[in-house]
């Protein structure tokens, strides 16, 4: 269908469903959306489900807004609000964006804001024509949301360009052909790292994660000629904020990719965080680096952000559906719907199908499913990995062995994920008296990291939510935690003679802050270094698994050797990938289950591994493709 053909569909949409009292003024396209304008808003909000009726007939999402011509003085607007909503809501900030007619309020507690089913919310509406939208302030600031937010309504001309852009082209007319697909590997197959698929139709061509090899410097396979010309793609599709699924997604910007990228709000901020971490540690270690700070923040403008459950038009073909993946904060398992119901497919990214400290488990029900890229991290028939209530009491008996003989212990964390459980066991174990009181430091992304969990609390699962902002529990902001804020902060502690415990990025130990924690500490047999996640083969924290003697640095020019006599001891159970049991429970509670499963994400023996077993199982079609290959799906 034709961006013409669209607005001709939504015009006798809007004839046929709307009352003659309500005038649209304006029709626009913004990405995936349809967009009305009015100067009766209040008698369209208030039409019952009039804005329901005409997204069914379009099969599109659609928004209203006010027509630009009847929002009253942003001034005037502002003093309605704050004699509208009450006190205790607690506004920090307002924003108002008088090209598309909304006022974003944040407030400390967003539900007095709102009212009483929308009551407040919808009184505003009536009141200033702006169309509010609630956001909850914070809890700890973070810097990096703040800053999107600034980059965000700075570039807003610009975006809106853009997404208007977008809109034509997912409205463009399809070919007439049967509808065909199939997901070429371009990187994490049959391997950990890199992680890139393929997506392809005879319309459409979406590409899912571009990571990182953490092991090395091997990049997904920019050069196959199905990804070629980059701006031939619609869209880039990111599962999750961890490098190795999003760490070169800049690059495809260096290099002639225009389009949008899919993820969720909370998955664009983490991206920001991590990738311009990336630049300052290539930097520091007088690296050339594969893009720059700008790349970054054209990311930022190119993404489009997606609730879970929100279903989203993103080619002529193709509707994207995200799901919570249970992995990390805003991690998600992305749901395909191929033509008018023709096949429907899923990509796991990671995930964690267990309920944790910080996430419900991943979702297994889907509307309809015929494949599902499944990952396979621990899919080895081995992998078995303790619950989590046994990790909470490992960590625990370690912890307090290593500070009650007067030691360090060193916890190399990945800055999002892991480093938030962790911190949530030590709280709560210190806080019993399990572990002994000791101070516990923050060193690299770890609390900004935190903080943007905090700002997003619906991506928390319930328990969590409630202790934060309903009995005012925030254990994060526990007065054991101590953030390395400064280099000499760093060396502070680098020099004390006191026991402690240290979480610090990177997790693999491929660079970052813990390396001189490490360098420092390594001789000491009093201290330990204790694993929480995976380690992949050509990280410096995989050799130290198998059993290092002595490590090697360049300091200066010169080199240096560190002996290793510390404790080396890792913890499987605080994981954010699913075990064996996990994954073959995954299978068998979908619904509905797939005919054909690839796996992917995982060594090549684990792959093969779960492969076989899965087939024998559950009597699906199974493939452990390598990268390269392509598997038709339809």
């Amino acid at each position: 269908m034709s961006f013409d053909s669209l607005v001709d569909q939504t015009k006798e949409a809007l004839r046929e469903i709307l009352p003659e009292t309500i005038e649209v003024t304006d029709i626009e396209l913004e990405g995936p959306h349809i967009v009305l304008y009015t100067k009766q808003l209040d008698a369209f909000l208030s039409g019952g489900d009039l804005l329901r009726q005409i997204a069914q007939r379009l099969r599109r999402r659609v928004l209203v807004r006010s027509d630009p011509a009847v929002l009253i003085d942003p001034k005037e607007a502002e003093a309605a609000i704050r004699e509208l909503i009450p006190v205790e809501a607690e506004i920090s900030a307002l924003f108002f964006e008088p090209e598309t007619g909304e006022v974003t309020i944040e407030a400390a507690n967003p539900g007095a804001a709102i009212g009483r089913q929308g009551a407040v919310l919808n009184e505003l509406k009536r009141r200033i024509g702006w169309v509010p939208t609630v956001v909850r302030t914070p809890p700890i600031p973070s810097k990096t949301v703040e800053e999107v937010r600034i980059h965000l309504r700075n570039v807003f001309d610009e975006r809106r360009t853009f997404l208007k852009k977008v809109g034509i082209r997912i409205a463009r007319d399809r070919l007439p052909e049967k509808i065909w697909s199939r997901n070429t590997a371009l990187g994490g197959y049959r391997e950990v790292g890199r992680s890139a698929h393929l997506l392809t139709t005879q319309n459409s061509k979406v590409l899912i994660d571009c990571g990182i090899d953490p092991g090395s410097d091997r990049t997904p396979y920019f050069n196959a000629p199905e990804l070629l010309p980059l701006d031939s793609l619609d869209a880039v599709v990111i599962t999750h904020a961890h490098l190795d699924h999003c760490g070169l997604v800049p690059v495809l910007l260096k290099y002639g990719y225009h389009g949008p990228i899919y993820c969720t709000a909370p998955t664009r901020d983490l991206m920001a965080l991590m990738l311009l971490d990336a630049i300052k540690v290539t930097n520091q270690e007088a690296r050339k680096g594969l893009y720059d700070s700008s790349h970054v923040r054209d990311l930022m403008t190119r993404t489009i952000p997606l609730r879970w459950g929100e279903t989203t038009d993103i080619a002529p073909d193709l509707r994207l559906t995200m799901h919570n993946a249970g992995h990390i904060l805003g991690s998600s398992i992305c749901h395909f719907h191929l033509g008018d119901g023709d096949y429907n497919l899923a990509y796991s990214g990671d995930i964690k199908f267990e309920r944790s400290w910080l996430f419900n488990p991943a979702a297994n029900r889907f509307p309809r499913l015929e494949a599902l890229i499944l990952e396979a991290t621990y899919g080895g028939y081995r992998d078995v990995q303790p619950s989590r209530q046994q990790a909470s009491d490992d960590f625990a008996g370690l912890a307090s062995k290593i500070l009650s003989r007067g030691g360090k212990l060193i916890v190399p964390v990945f800055a999002v994920g892991r480093s938030q459980e962790v911190m949530l066991v030590l709280e709560e174990r210190m806080r019993e008296g399990k572990i002994p009181r000791a101070p516990v430091y923050l060193d690299g992304m770890i609390f900004e990291a935190t903080a943007i969990h905090t700002a997003y609390p619906e991506y928390l699962n319930s328990q969590l939510r409630t202790q934060i902002f309903q009995q005012g529990d925030n254990p994060f902001l526990s007065d054991v935690f101590h953030r390395i804020d400064s280099s000499s902060m760093r060396m502070s502690v680098l020099d004390s003679k006191d026991p402690c415990i240290i979480l610090a990025t990177s997790g693999m130990m491929s660079g970052g802050p813990v390396m001189e924690y490490f360098k420092a500490w390594a001789p000491d047999e009093k201290s330990a270094i204790l694993f929480v996640g995976y380690q992949a083969d050509g990280t410096f924290g995989r050799r130290l698994q198998r059993g290092l003697n002595e490590a090697t640095f360049m300091d200066g020019g010169r080199t240096i050797n560190v002996p290793v006599r510390l404790e080396v001891a890792t913890i499987e159970g605080f994981s954010g990938h699913s075990d064996r049991v996990q994954l073959m429970n995954y299978v068998a509670t979908l619904d509905p289950r797939p005919q054909k499963i690839l796996l992917n994400h995982g060594e090549e023996s684990k792959i093969i591994d779960l492969s076989t077993s899965l087939h024998k199982r559950f009597n699906v079609e199974t493939r452990a493709p390598y990268n390269l290959e392509a598997v038709r799906l339809l």
